[in-house]
């Protein structure tokens, strides 16, 4: 039963090695992020975090990450060898997951120990996240790069799929507090030993056409920002991306605070919550990507955004009527309107690549990043205020999320009108 497709396999590592080995690196790096992520709120909870602890889950690192984003992507830019700065920072990220799984062991200061290396690990994984866009144009040729990180993504999303669900399987059958406790720990641990195994196999890695080593210098700094706010097809991209992003992250712990407070969900129908979505993106992938190759990386975008418009309408039914109806109402609609979120994973970084300036390409996509961490930090904050402000109850709740749909609505409308306005600059494949 397993020849065929094992042969498949073994003919792919032939013909794309270089596209084989970006596979196996998102197998381990994606499995590794996967589960630390769906790990950290629940563990927050647990270890006594209220609903401001649970927000800074998101704001502190994205602070944190806004102060690294554009000294590391300088930084980046001035290496000869990026690949040594992925693997590091790899490293980096193995030891934060070991620290937030020892943070349990500091009692009454447990989630505050935990919200700290929470915050380094995120940092280390800004540092990793622009040293891989910026190396992989160094590896990948322009041709080639959708269908590799077509490639990569689609084992990102398998690995993804059982994630969830398996971790929500086991805190879910644990009845014990301290049980659950050291299982989430576990998953750290299984987390940071992904991330050693990628270690190794990024290692193997080598550029064919390598960008040339910028100086850093004041004189270089003013360089780089002069050659970016000139850049008009990368600031139009900036404003869209970045107004849409904030639309995406403003009820991300609203969803969490629907889901536990509104709907009881426990562990194991939050995995869902997350195995719906990821099955979507694999089931459509392919699609998108063919779509990506017809009519380029940016039209699609809005077909995504306005399939994400689509999640806030799912919590406002689900809310509006008793859990037992509401959360197979949820799951449904909600696995229903990501399947156009493969959009957003395949498409937006290949819209940056095309728009940032090749001569400071690490700071380009350390600016935009920043700016996308700000919105991280401050709009998950902003979303629970806004929610308090209509009432903190759920009526409260469900205004809230009428008004994230109108603003998704727009953020759709102003990248169409980005696309119009700017079409000429995209390359082929944009």
């Amino acid at each position: 039963m397993l020849k065929k497709p094992l042969s498949a396999v073994k003919k792919f590592a032939e013909e794309k090695p270089t596209a084989m080995r970006y596979a196996i690196d998102g197998l381990f790096v994606s499995a590794a992020f996967a589960i630390a992520a769906q790990n950290n709120n629940l563990f927050a909870l647990r270890l006594g975090a209220n609903d401001f602890q649970l927000s800074l889950v998101q704001f502190l690192p994205q602070i944190f990450n806004m102060l690294i984003l554009i000294p590391g992507g300088l930084f980046i830019d001035s290496l000869f060898n990026k690949r040594r700065m992925v693997t590091i920072s790899l490293v980096i990220i193995a030891a934060g997951y070991l620290l937030c799984a020892l943070s349990a062991f500091s009692g009454s200061h447990s989630i505050y120990f935990f919200l700290g290396a929470l915050t380094v690990t995120a940092g280390a994984i800004q540092l990793h996240t622009i040293s891989w866009q910026s190396y992989f144009p160094d590896v990948i040729d322009a041709n080639d790069r959708n269908r590799v990180l077509t490639a990569r993504t689609l084992v990102n999303v398998i690995v993804s799929i059982p994630a969830p669900l398996l971790m929500g399987a086991v805190l879910t059958g644990i009845a014990a507090y301290s049980g659950k406790i050291i299982a989430h720990q576990g998953f750290y641990l299984v987390s940071a030993l992904l991330l050693f195994m990628a270690v190794y196999n990024f290692r193997r890695f080598e550029a064919v056409r390598p960008a040339v080593p910028k100086r850093v210098s004041f004189f270089g700094i003013k360089k780089a920002g002069r050659s970016l706010f000139r850049n008009k097809p990368y600031l139009l991209f900036l404003g869209a991306a970045v107004f849409f992003h904030a639309t995406w992250h403003i009820d991300w712990t609203l969803y969490f605070i629907g889901q536990v407070r509104y709907l009881s969900m426990n562990e194991f129908q939050l995995g869902l919550t997350v195995l719906g979505a990821t099955a979507a993106q694999f089931l459509t992938m392919r699609f998108w990507s063919r779509k990506n190759e017809r009519h380029g990386v940016v039209l699609p975008v809005t077909g995504g955004i306005l399939g994400l418009s689509l999640c806030p309408l799912a919590m406002i039914a689900a809310v509006s009527m008793p859990p037992a109806a509401g959360i197979p109402v949820f799951l449904t609609f909600h696995t229903l309107a990501n399947m156009t979120l493969a959009t957003i994973t395949l498409n937006v970084f290949q819209c940056l690549m095309q728009v940032a300036d090749d001569e400071y390409r690490s700071f380009s996509f350390s600016f935009f990043h920043c700016l996308i961490c700000l919105s991280n930090a401050v709009m998950p904050v902003a979303g629970v205020a806004l929610y308090h402000a209509l009432g903190g109850d759920r009526d409260g709740l469900r205004f809230a999320f009428l008004i994230i749909f109108a603003l998704r609505i727009i953020a759709a409308l102003i990248w169409l009108i980005c696309w119009r306005l700017q079409k000429p600059a995209y390359a082929k494949t944009g």
